[in-house]
């Protein structure tokens, strides 16, 4: 793993704000096509919007977390929300709940599936492998988790330089026709949409929103920080590592964007090294980043409801006794939280996941985006509140 101690801890911050959201969703390309390449040439601008805005929510968060020393989702919203508190602690509640089943059942179909498919290994056994592995890191804590995502995020940006890079090179004459075409109103042979800006905008807000109510597993890591300046450069950080990653596949896939094969295609990724140099290497190393990030999507978000629910019993726990057991607390919601998502995934609800991920989007807008918004324009963004002792 990635040394932490020779990391900065705002790096490591971002890193783990990026597995978050670039999990296998992001890593098969589906998510991509599905928000933005889909809209024409509108998805080459509004993905720096929608990481901008995710970078400065994220912002706005984490250094309330900081300052307050709220370090799990319930101490936050308890703090944050104030008299409204009943209402909307309580509602991210079940934004978060929504967020587990959906994102982290679907981190478990997605690795599962792969290494189905790689090895021919039984789907349920897959996914009970992707499961302890999410269990075993989820288990050991904050610094563990945010070391391993400093070396999950290593290796898929890595994964993603060695498989885009050359083909972006040996493709630039696709994609440069694919932008041209776009740009005269063109839309990729999947898309289904108008090609406007007002749907194009819609839909990269809805991913930011939709990627929102991931902030409650961060605050956790705000904990080791000893200075809010750590928290800026964090955000600053996890814009620019999640906006160069996103536009980076967005580029290298324009150049499959009017191919035949990615009409009905779920891995559009795929689709793409088999059409450029390397298919042979190229493809087993697609498929180890789709599981690296589905794992690592399922760990930070096991992690964080691991931490509040820990944090929620200890707190009626006398000082003393708080250190006596932690481990098997620990344990147990973990284990609670990862067979619940297991099970979950084995049902293959794959509608009712769909369904969760809109319905999350909402959720986050009503639970996070508008609260924030209205305590940016009561005391202002950088508004004065009390500092961390």
């Amino acid at each position: 793993m990635v040394d932490k101690n020779k990391m900065p801890l705002a790096v490591g911050v971002a890193f783990v704000a990026f597995t978050t959201q670039f999990g296998g969703g992001f890593a098969s390309g589906a998510q991509i096509y599905s928000y933005f390449i889909n809209y024409g040439i509108w998805g080459l601008f509004l993905p720096l919007l929608s990481q901008f805005l995710l970078a400065f929510f994220f912002w706005y968060g984490l250094r309330y977390a900081f300052l307050h020393k709220t370090y799990d989702y319930r101490a936050f919203g308890d703090s944050f929300y104030g008299k409204y508190k009943v209402l909307f602690s309580n509602l991210y509640e079940i934004t978060y709940l929504i967020l587990i089943a959906t994102a982290t059942s679907a981190a478990f179909a997605t690795g599962g599936s792969t290494l189905n498919s790689l090895f021919g290994i039984p789907y349920w056994l897959c996914t009970l492998v992707v499961g302890a592995f999410i269990f075993i890191i989820s288990l050991y804590g904050t610094n563990i988790v945010r070391k391993c995502a400093s070396t999950l995020s290593v290796l898929i940006i890595i994964g993603l330089v060695v498989v885009l890079v050359p083909n972006i090179i040996v493709q630039f004459g696709t994609i440069t026709e694919s932008i041209g075409r776009m740009a005269a109103g063109e839309l990729p042979v999947s898309s289904s949409e108008s090609g406007l800006f007002g749907a194009a905008l819609k839909s990269a807000i809805l991913y930011f929103a939709f990627q929102l109510p991931s902030i409650g597993l961060m605050y956790q890591h705000t904990e080791p920080l000893t200075d809010v300046k750590q928290v800026d450069r964090a955000a600053l950080y996890m814009f620019l590592c999640n906006f160069i990653a996103m536009m980076l596949s967005i580029i290298g896939m324009l150049a499959i964007a009017f191919k035949p094969e990615l009409e009905g295609a779920s891995v559009p990724m795929l689709v793409f090294v088999q059409n450029g140099v390397g298919a042979g290497i190229l493809t087993p190393i697609i498929s180890i980043l789709i599981i690296l990030g589905a794992v690592s999507t399922g760990v930070n978000m096991i992690a964080g409801i691991v931490t509040r629910t820990v944090n929620a019993v200890e707190r009626r726990m006398d000082e003393s006794k708080r250190a006596q057991g932690h481990m098997i607390r620990a344990a147990i919601a973990a284990l609670v939280f990862t067979v619940g998502v297991w099970a979950i995934s084995q049902v293959g609800l794959m509608a009712i996941v769909k369904r969760g991920y809109a319905y999350l989007g909402y959720a986050g807008f009503i639970s996070v985006m508008i609260p924030f918004v209205l305590s940016m324009l009561h005391v202002g963004p950088f508004g004065k509140v009390e500092q961390k002792q």
